[in-house]
């Protein structure tokens, strides 16, 4: 006799056995996009955002799942995951998803793509092909994703941030900040540190120069009170 397996005895494998990314290109998006993303959230504990995360939207079922190169849950909690088992998640799905195309990629794979984010309940659907600068979106109607017809110059309902085409991909946040690599953010911090100590030096240096001239005031009224001049 078998027995059968109740929901609990599954396993929800945290790996799919598939690489991040398939190049540099594609990795270095994937992480920018996310990273910011990151950084733009950072106040919210209730803005969880992953990159590669194996996503089961089905309890009981570990075949049906996806690992978006991005994915964005308003509603869920800051933290660790092995991977986003929906149903421990509020039943909350990610409501934004972005996917970075690299040569690899097959119409089919990103045929079966949309239509896992579109039955699963995904609000908005963002590919990126850095190679060809192409960038198309998708955003929940009706029960349904539909495309975004000018994309250029589009805010993320949900994100708020606004994408606009270029040379590549710009992103920017709300506050018109342009999403930057780390590296990129690493420097920028670095040069407002550096402007901050030297505007802090400069303050000190006024400060002492104020200090030594109202000493050198004081000096020179006592030697003149010494010699019988008394000052106003």
């Amino acid at each position: 006799m078998v027995r059968q397996l109740n929901k609990t005895d599954i396993i929800y494998p945290d790996c799919d056995g598939q690489p991040m990314s398939d190049n540099t290109l594609q990795f270095s998006w994937i992480v920018k996009i996310k990273e910011n993303l990151e950084i733009l959230f950072a106040d919210d504990p209730n803005v969880f955002i992953a990159g590669d995360l194996l996503w089961y939207p089905v309890e009981g079922d570990n075949t049906t799942r996806r690992a978006p190169d991005t994915m964005v849950a308003f509603g869920r909690a800051k933290g660790d995951r092995g991977s986003y088992k929906q149903w421990l998640e509020d039943n909350i799905a990610p409501q934004v998803v972005f996917e970075i195309l690299s040569p690899g990629n097959r119409l089919a794979e990103m045929t079966a793509k949309f239509e896992f984010y579109d039955r699963y309940g995904v609000e908005e659907y963002y590919i990126y092909d850095p190679d060809r600068v192409d960038f198309t979106g998708w955003w929940r109607q009706d029960g349904r994703l539909q495309g975004i017809s000018e994309i250029s110059g589009w805010i993320s309902p949900r994100l708020g941030v606004r994408f606009e085409l270029g040379d590549e991909l710009e992103i920017y946040t709300p506050a018109g900040e342009l999403f930057l690599s780390p590296v990129k953010i690493a420097k920028k911090a670095e040069a407002a540190q550096v402007r901050a100590t030297v505007a802090e030096s400069q303050v000190q240096i006024e400060r002492d120069r104020a200090d030594a001239a109202e000493q050198k005031a004081t000096i020179m009224a006592a030697k003149l009170r010494e010699l019988g001049i008394e000052l106003d």
